[in-house]
């Protein structure tokens, strides 16, 4: 088997040559496997002269080994490198039954999709069993697989493994999986996308009680109302350890954000939180701004599309001052409007000196706001994108802005002023700032007012600069024609020619 898995075949030339190393660890593994599974049949045979039983083998064995060589060499990130009689071999580490098409399973093929993990020696540490939806019979086959593995496991993801079950079944399967896996020391717990509720939630209540040292818990797109977050911060019962928690796309709202908040007093040593699409409104975002205070080791910040409003926004911009380690902020569609986008720049302009992604798009921001945020962007150093979609700052807050952004601004990557009521002049600014920077990817401009002209200058300063035309995003959006309705013509035609001039002092050229 082995010499068979190692050698050039025209499975090899189009998955992969799998090395001598561990293609005797994959044949190995089926010997064990199918010698089981051969002996077991055998057995059910009592009259037989085990020529049957030998064929199965055969044919079991063939089967594993086609599937080892479609599948190729091992990704080095799914195992560890061991020294075992002098050569370095893989051992798995990730058991991942998440690839393909969402799938159901009943009870015989989780007999079959699950064996590996049955073979006495195993050293699988992290299991995913995401995009597969178990049935209740499916979950008792797995459940005395998952108790066999209890000491060893450290990873669990149960993402979307209930999809398309009634209710009722789904709940059951949850029941099931979490007591086999209670008194697991997980670091890593995903349950995402399985529309849990406080029901969900208090489905694993056997697992999460059982949690003393978890590192990362995701619970997104889980329908986590007011109760069920409520249900979250009663079962777990220590998040001294944790580093991650995720809450994306939920109905939380103001009264389940509470309860969040109180999970992250719990989290002193918290690096990243997202708790974006929860619908938490002013009240909630006060609270979480409160409670963000205590996680001094953040390092991501994500609540985008939410209705924090502005005074959320100000009690935000104060916990800001005591996030000194923060790398990534997102803050867009939270309705801050100029005065809380306004408070949250001149907070971060003397703290996060480390900051790199600054994300305030659709927050309604005009032209007031922009010299505040000039200022905090001028000190930022390592920034490497910011977006500022979705907002009002028109030709004079994007030449403000591409001001902030001049030579000491290296390290940007991504820009984006879309949907900003820009014309000709802003445009050109733009592409006049990011045409110099070395490592520079994407200039977002659509959306706006640019005429053809301004587009052609456009691509003709970004030809000229370090980078080429390629670094303009698309522009399938923006409408020449357009022009913000509430001016006068006579008074675009002065702000057009107030802004030329300054153009000059950013040594654009024409």
């Amino acid at each position: 088997m082995t010499k068979n898995l190692s050698s050039e075949t025209i499975c090899s030339r189009r998955y992969g040559l799998l090395s001598k190393e561990e293609a005797y660890e994959n044949a190995k593994r089926i010997e064990d496997e199918c010698f089981i599974a051969a002996s077991e049949h055998f057995q059910n045979e009592p009259d037989g002269d085990g020529s049957s039983a030998v064929q199965f083998y055969a044919k079991q064995s063939s089967k594993l080994m086609l599937e080892v060589l479609k599948r190729g060499p091992k990704a080095k990130e799914n195992g560890e490198v061991t020294e075992v009689g002098g050569l370095a071999k893989t051992v798995e580490t990730l058991f991942d039954i998440s690839g393909g098409k969402r799938t159901f399973i009943e009870a015989e093929e989780a007999r079959e999709l699950l064996r590996p993990l049955t073979v006495q020696g195993n050293s699988y540490s992290k299991i995913c069993f995401s995009n597969r939806s178990f049935s209740v019979e499916a979950a008792h086959v797995a459940a005395p697989i998952l108790v066999s593995l209890k000491k060893q496991l450290t990873e669990v993801n149960l993402s979307d493994f209930v999809a398309g079950r009634p209710q009722d079944d789904a709940l059951e399967v949850m029941k099931i999986f979490s007591s086999a896996l209670e008194g697991t020391v997980l670091r890593y717990l995903n349950l995402s996308d399985n529309a849990l509720g406080e029901k969900g939630v208090r489905a694993f209540g056997a697992l999460l009680k059982s949690q003393k040292d978890l590192e990362e818990l995701y619970l997104m797109n889980d329908g986590i109302s007011e109760e069920a977050a409520k249900a979250v911060c009663e079962l777990i019962p220590s998040t001294d350890k944790l580093t991650t928690l995720h809450f994306h796309n939920n109905m939380t709202g103001d009264e389940g954000a509470v309860a969040i908040s109180e999970l992250l007093k719990r989290s002193p040593l918290l690096e990243d939180f997202r708790c974006s699409s929860t619908r938490v409104g002013s009240n909630g975002g006060n609270e979480l701004a409160k409670a963000l205070e205590t996680c001094t080791h953040l390092r991501k910040i994500d609540l985008r599309d939410n209705i924090f409003g502005v005074d959320a926004g100000l009690a935000l911009s104060k916990a800001m001052e005591k996030l000194v380690h923060v790398t990534e902020i997102y803050l867009s569609y939270l309705n801050l409007e100029d005065k809380g986008a306004i408070a949250i720049a001149n907070a971060l302009k003397n703290f996060a000196p480390s900051l790199q992604v600054l994300d305030i798009g659709g927050n309604d921001i005009t032209l007031n706001a922009a010299p505040a945020l000039a200022d905090c962007i001028t000190a930022k150093k390592s920034l490497r994108k910011l977006f500022l979609f979705e907002n009002e700052l028109k030709d004079q807050g994007a030449v403000v802005i591409g001001k902030a952004l001049g030579d000491d601004h290296l390290q940007l990557e991504e820009l984006d002023l879309s949907s900003n009521m820009i014309r000709r002049v802003g445009a050109r600014c733009l592409a006049q700032v990011v045409s110099n920077k070395p490592d520079f990817k994407l200039l977002n401009i659509n959306g706006n007012f640019i005429p053809d002209e301004g587009i052609d200058e456009v691509k003709e300063i970004l030809k000229k600069g370090k980078n080429s035309e390629d670094v303009l995003g698309s522009l399938d959006e923006n409408d020449p024609e357009g022009e913000d309705e509430e001016e006068e013509d006579g008074d675009a035609e002065e702000e057009q020619g107030q802004l030329e001039s300054k153009l000059h002092h950013l040594k654009v050229e024409d």
